[in-house]
């Protein structure tokens, strides 16, 4: 048999008040289950933990050293029933966060400090992936968040607008089309050699480019699915490339950026995306923390 919480209470409270008459009062009840829940847990520990007479109320050496423990047990438990309820409450836990490298470049960075600053218990693990394994990361609750590019499944998902910007060209350093004085058109590319997103792995900019240039896909020279890897192209003069606005925090040595007439000035879009149906705790007070920054719109 074992000792319970509510006889390591009662034992703490004799030992701190040395007085069974306070020590009851203190835990709002009568003093002879006081009594009892002692005996029974000395029983237990198999020693006496407690002189007492008519008189008088006094640790035993046994006792005293039971009260340092005695007082950790109770400490244990106490937190672990506050660690549950914040857990279930969303306070503390853990967030899997999935992005696409662009949203490194500048959103990422800004959503990990304020979620610092407003749930510091909330732990998040980083991942790296294109908008598609994001996706079915999400869906499989293998993901709790993504940071990712349209379209997607509305019955699934729900999602949160985080920004729009600019669709620019990469070219290389001393480009003939850094001189236009003007946004670049489809003209000005005819002769260019194009270094391309990947249909398959980066099949929104694929579109997104697609129906705002109409381009001849021979002039395709390479298929790459990240933008980092488009500008160390674009920077060993390989083509040129179509990239969003902020890849040019990348500072790539070599590239120049300019801009692409569009009927749509910012049309790339990234989005904080979640499922449904997710049954993380701790979701829901992440969500309020980040729509306090981006409201939709």
């Amino acid at each position: 048999m074992m000792y319970t919480l509510e006889q390591l209470r009662g034992f703490v409270a004799v030992a701190e008040e040395l007085h069974f008459g306070r020590a009851a009062m203190r835990l709002r009840m009568t003093q002879p289950p006081l009594s009892r829940q002692i005996r029974k847990l000395e029983s237990v520990v198999g020693v006496q933990l407690l002189e007492r007479d008519n008189r008088h109320v006094e640790l035993t050496p046994a006792g005293e050293a039971f009260l340092t423990e005695a007082r950790r047990i109770l400490s244990i438990a106490e937190a672990a029933s506050d660690l549950a309820q914040r857990v279930h409450f969303g306070a503390r836990g853990l967030i899997r966060l999935g992005f696409t490298a662009t949203a490194a470049f500048g959103v990422l960075g800004h959503m990990l400090n304020r979620l610092e600053d407003r749930l510091p218990d909330v732990q998040v693990e980083l991942f790296e992936m294109v908008t598609r394994e994001q996706v079915a990361a999400l869906a499989g609750e293998d993901l709790d968040l993504g940071l990712a590019r349209p379209p997607f499944d509305p019955e699934l998902f729900d999602s949160l607008l985080l920004y729009r910007e600019a669709l620019l060209l990469a070219v290389p350093a001393g480009h003939r089309l850094t001189a236009l004085g003007r946004p670049a058109q489809a003209d000005d590319l005819a002769a260019e050699p194009l270094i391309f997103h990947s249909q398959q792995r980066a099949r929104y900019f694929y579109d997104l480019v697609v129906s705002t240039v109409p381009l001849a896909q021979e002039r395709v020279v390479h298929s790459v699915s990240q933008v980092l890897t488009m500008l160390w192209l674009v920077s060993a003069g390989r083509g040129i490339a179509f990239v969003p606005a902020s890849a040019t925090m990348n500072n790539i040595p070599g590239v120049e950026y300019v801009p692409l007439a569009s009927h749509q000035p910012e049309p790339v879009e990234l989005h904080l995306l979640w499922s449904r149906h997710s049954r993380n705790p701790a979701l829901g007070r992440v969500l309020h923390a980040l729509r306090n920054d981006h409201p939709e719109r």
